[in-house]
């Protein structure tokens, strides 16, 4: 009887399809998280289910408030910057010779090749006070006191760690090659016909840059800035490496959630703020594409 139980429910695991086992793997432990969003944490840090809504409502105290928006705010720069850098390198990708296309699209993306953390490192090697920036600042500081005779007195090395200017340079670092693709994947497959066209009606080249290439290139550009925008706003590592007290973003105040505060509960709702977050921008995105019968890439 027991043998017949065991091979019934080895023919039902059998029926479930690969699919629906990927999607109970994905849905298990985000639904563990939903679930904890509704509770509360205990005297001994456990998770007590009492299915309300007051982590969500906490999400709303200024504290908390104001790590969300300034998150926000720094994910915007973020992402505004990476457009600004990206556009130009997609361009000069994409209408690049066919023998220099490749190498290129290999320079774009061996920063995956090396670990975050690694990379995350290296930068602060490069902005800390005795780091490469500053060491080079001081040289050319040390030659222009030596021509004005000395009046210029002992350099003074900049903070550049540690502060939110230098959490908005890694990321950017860190998100550009996800700008770079989609925008490249785009210009690619453009019609290079509407261009030259524009250039024999008398366009200068840059009124067709902002009059013909950016509204054909509109589709990678939001796909670029939704995937720049999502990472930069979710991120852990780099504010907590170079930011210092006053760069906390989302992402550090989940880590404290779910680590030295022993708080998973209001962490799983502030994880699941982020996620509706996420999902209206994706929702935006699907929305604006059905209007304009875009491609997504």
């Amino acid at each position: 009887m027991q043998d017949w139980r065991r091979s019934k429910l080895a023919f039902f695991v059998l029926l479930i399809p690969p699919t629906a086992w990927l999607v109970i793997f994905f849905t298990i432990p985000l639904a563990v998280v939903w679930v904890y969003s509704f509770g509360q944490r205990g005297p001994l840090g456990q998770t007590i289910i009492t299915l309300s809504f007051a982590n969500y409502a906490r999400t709303m105290e200024w504290v908390n408030l104001y790590i969300t928006l300034k998150s926000l705010w720094i994910a915007t720069v973020t992402t505004a910057i990476c457009l600004a850098m990206g556009f130009p390198l997609a361009m000069g990708v994409a209408f690049a010779p066919p023998r220099y296309k490749n190498l290129l699209l290999l320079l774009v993306i061996l920063p995956f090749w090396t670990n975050l953390l690694i990379r995350t490192y290296a930068w602060i090697a490069v902005l800390r006070t005795n780091g490469y920036v500053n060491f080079f600042l001081e040289w050319v500081w040390s030659g222009l006191d030596w021509v004005f005779g000395g009046i210029l007195g002992e350099f003074q090395p900049l903070e550049l760690l540690y502060n939110q200017g230098a959490v908005i340079v890694g990321l950017v670092y860190v998100n550009l090659p996800f700008m770079v693709l989609p925008l490249y994947a785009t210009l690619e497959k453009l019609d290079k016909s509407y261009l030259e066209a524009s250039l024999d009606l008398g366009a200068s080249q840059w009124r067709t840059l902002f009059s013909v290439t950016v509204p054909l290139a509109l589709p990678g550009i939001f796909t670029g800035g939704l995937l720049s925008f999502i990472l930069a706003l979710g991120t852990y590592l780099t504010p907590d490496l170079l930011g210092g007290t006053n760069s906390i973003m989302i992402g550090n105040l989940i880590a404290q959630q779910f680590g030295p505060a022993r708080d998973w509960a209001f962490g799983s709702a502030i994880s699941f703020i982020l996620m509706y977050v996420t999902f209206i921008c994706l929702w935006v995105k699907a929305v604006l594409a059905g209007r304009e019968g875009a491609v997504n890439y």
